[in-house]
């Protein structure tokens, strides 16, 4: 692994340089035009498309992807991408669908639409319940896996610092509110892609050499390589093991793990949609970006998002293949095998000056999701508590020094549950890790949400019961389900595997998550449909939706339908 050679720590400053006098220079021109909360929140006016889509995309790759999806591409392979192009598809319906709702209701927090379309009750729930998830699980994991990348390819001496200095770069950029993250990310996302790709090319180029012996790397001969030697890991599809229980040294205990982490064709019925749906549409940390532009804006920046996303595998998926390949082959010194060091790994291969514009990438990456994720935080206390609940006659200027505040208290507690990785994040896999816990909430908020959205008669009773049912709902698939009705119903399967961790063979029998999301999901909307049917015929709080909303220019059905055929092309490829 080693240090960085000066090359690269100039690289890497410059990057630093740039990206701090840019938002500055943001700041200082803007102050002037406005200095409002909606402002500060929001960019009131002042995104455009451009800027929207890479600060969706950048505050959307973080250390979740580069180092917990580029471990699952190690464990598991390609079938991880599914995540990335279904987002894509989800993003089309998100601009085409949602947005228009949003901002026809003039929607600015996603607390805010819940007390418009429902009541106060479930408004200050899921305000607490958002808090709650993105500091302790969201911006602790981003943190804490980012540090750990950098920490690994410095030689392993320095995570605490690396955390410090993290914040301090997010907190540089978050102070200055929404217009400061947006175009700053707009630089992030440049350096990210840059960084990326010249990351995969030259991880390659490595495979070439040294599986094939190619004095001269070829990237393109690495990639045939990848796919020769790891046939398995280009597969979209994983088949649904034969046995449900696997014993430590046998093959099919690696299938059973990967499947259970992506149960093959059973995830696309309802899991991935509900992930997907539920983050880019239900989510204050995505929707924030979008909701305080025009439709035209907003919807042309979702949809180029989208258009980047399906690009997005080949950053944080394939560098993992590479590392499963160079380690089966004996030609990854110093890796373990964890894979959530996977990506670390394959960085330390990367010649002078390139390891600093990885680095620079991957803190690119950590910096913005960090900075997005704290406004988010910021704007929904500020809004949805502070002026509501605390002080509500607060003044422009106490709620934006109010909003500043919260970023500088949410990082300090993300920082103390970080320092020791007290949650654990480390023990199953960054990406894992995130999906499965945010997974506990998700089913009953998408359900709220889209039964708040397009169907009038949906209550605020039925909207409560089902965010808390889905909640229960999780919990019991996840701790409780195999206890009661056993290992195989008609409801689920589950699956049990031998793992070994720190030197200690852990027995663990599970369902797979995303198949608890769906029967979640399903049962909490069926739970809403009932009580709403109970409750009154006509909803005085119910959205008015008009289908002229909802129609598309020509240009922006050309964007929909390029995005659809090639991931069509690449779903056909690896199926």
């Amino acid at each position: 692994m080693g240090k960085l050679a000066t090359i690269d720590i100039i690289i890497f400053l410059i990057y630093f340089v740039v990206v701090a006098s840019y938002g500055i220079w943001i700041y200082r021109k803007k102050k002037s035009e406005s200095t409002g909360s909606k402002d500060y929140f929001l960019a009131e006016g002042s995104l455009t498309w451009w800027a929207i889509g890479a600060s969706l995309i950048a505050s959307n790759i973080s250390a979740e992807q580069f180092i917990g999806m580029s471990g699952e591409g190690f464990f598991v392979g390609v079938a991880v991408a599914a995540y990335e192009w279904i987002a894509a598809v989800a993003l089309i319906i998100i601009a085409v669908w949602f947005i228009p709702i949003y901002l026809k209701n003039k929607i600015y927090t996603m607390p805010q639409f819940l007390e418009t379309r429902y009541n106060k009750s479930v408004s200050l729930i899921m305000a607490v319940f958002w808090l709650f998830l993105y500091v302790i699980v969201n911006l602790t994991s981003i943190l804490y896996l980012g540090a750990l990348a950098i920490d690994t390819l410095l030689g392993g001496e320095h995570l605490h610092i690396i955390m410090i200095v993290l914040l301090l770069m997010a907190l540089l950029i978050g102070l200055g509110g929404m217009k400061v993250i947006g175009y700053t990310d707009v630089i992030q996302v440049a350096v990210l892609i840059i960084g990326g790709f010249a990351t995969v090319y030259m991880a390659l180029q490595i495979v070439d050499q040294r599986i094939n012996g190619a004095a001269v790397g070829n990237a393109f001969a690495g990639f045939n390589t990848l796919m020769n030697e790891a046939p398995g890991h280009f597969k979209l599809m994983l088949n649904k093991p034969t046995t449900t229980t696997t014993t430590l040294g046998m093959p099919q205990n690696l299938d059973v793990q990967k499947y259970v982490v992506l149960p093959g064709l059973a995830m696309y019925f309802a899991g991935q949609w509900i992930v997907n749906l539920n983050y880019w549409g239900c989510n204050q940390y995505i929707t924030q970006r979008a909701l305080g532009a025009d439709l035209k804006t907003a919807r042309t920046g979702i949809l180029f998002a989208g258009f980047l996303k399906l690009f997005m595998p080949i950053i944080v998926m394939l560098p993992g293949i590479a590392a499963y390949v160079l380690y089966t082959k004996g030609q990854l010194p110093g890796f373990s095998g964890v894979k959530d060091g996977a990506y670390s790994a394959i960085l330390g291969f990367l010649p002078e000056g390139l390891k600093g514009l990885a680095v620079a990438a991957l803190t690119a990456a950590i910096v913005a999701s960090l900075a997005g994720k704290v406004n988010s935080i910021s704007t929904i206390f500020t809004l949805d508590i502070y002026k509501k609940y605390l002080k509500t006659d607060a003044t422009e200027i106490q709620m934006v020094r109010t909003g500043r505040w919260v970023i500088i208290s949410a990082m300090a507690i993300a920082l103390l549950f970080t320092w020791t990785d007290v949650l654990g994040i480390g023990g199953e896999g960054g990406f894992t890790f995130i999906q499965k816990y945010t997974g506990f909430i998700s089913p009953g908020v998408f359900a709220m949400f889209l039964l708040g959205m397009f169907w009038k008669r949906t209550t605020g009773t039925a909207a409560l019961v089902g965010v808390i049912l889905g909640f229960v709902l999780a919990i019991f698939f996840n701790s409780f389900a195999i206890g009661i009705f056993g290992k195989e119903t008609w409801l689920y399967t589950a699956f049990t595997y031998e793992k070994l961790e720190n030197g200690v063979v852990h027995t663990i029998t599970e369902i797979p998550f995303l198949i608890n999301m769906g029967w979640s999901f399903f049962i909490t909307i069926v739970v809403m449909v009932l009580i709403s049917l109970a409750g009154p015929k006509v909803n005085p709080k119910a959205f008015a939706i008009d289908s002229k909303m909802f129609k598309v220019d020509p240009r922006t059905m050309i964007l929909i339908v390029v995005t659809l055929l090639l991931l069509t092309a690449i779903y056909v490829r690896f199926w």
